[in-house]
């Protein structure tokens, strides 16, 4: 019989301790801290769940009235570029969206993460393996066009896509730190630019 490591039992009792209740997931809770501990870039931190996040993971959809009010919260993080330059090196970005590592224990810095985004998504016709979860995004500059509304929507989906969808799959790129400012540089240059295999026919 295959041993099952703490952590995968820990996350198989996690929906269960919230359908018990307050009381039964602050127990949850106190187990998990006295069983982890941070370690190199791996915030202890990141196994809990945001108030948001605990809502979406219900049996039933938030409410509609719950559901703008978290949106509202999430949009407030969202951070535009400080230079008031949204692109990056498209070369750069499709690694980044090529790449699902980063954020582990042994990784010496967060600077050289990945995006992981052909997990959801069809970027590049040359690829032969991508997710559906997400949307197409081919010739996405010619579907979305490049004006301003497009451009900022498009770093604020990818900053915090829970902003635009309360319990969206798509991870907090930027306010969860996944990514830093440069590689989201990168990546809006893989989505916009005409050269980018994005966009190309």
């Amino acid at each position: 019989m295959k041993k099952i490591s703490t952590l995968a039992v820990l996350l198989l009792a996690l929906p269960s301790a919230w359908a018990a209740g307050e009381d039964t997931y602050a127990e949850f809770k106190a187990m998990m801290d006295r069983s982890f501990k941070t370690t190199g870039i791996a915030p202890k931190h990141r196994m809990y769940q945001l108030d948001f996040q605990k809502a979406c993971s219900q049996e039933e959809q938030p409410a509609k009235a719950e559901i703008a009010r978290i949106e509202a919260e999430q949009m407030k993080t969202i951070r535009y570029p400080a230079d008031g330059k949204y692109f990056g090196d498209w070369k750069q970005g499709e690694k980044i969206a090529l790449s699902g590592r980063g954020l582990t224990w042994t990784d010496k810095t967060p600077h050289d993460n990945g995006g992981g985004c052909y997990n959801c998504h069809q970027m590049s016709r040359h690829e032969v393996s991508y997710g559906t979860i997400g949307p197409s995004l081919l010739e996405y500059a010619t579907v979305r066009g490049t004006n301003e509304e497009s451009i900022k929507y498009t770093w604020g989906k990818i900053y915090n896509a829970k902003a635009f969808n309360a319990c969206s799959n798509m991870p907090r790129n930027g306010d969860a730190e996944i990514l830093t400012e440069q590689q989201m540089k990168h990546l809006m240059a893989f989505l916009f630019d005409p050269a980018s295999p994005v966009n190309k026919k």
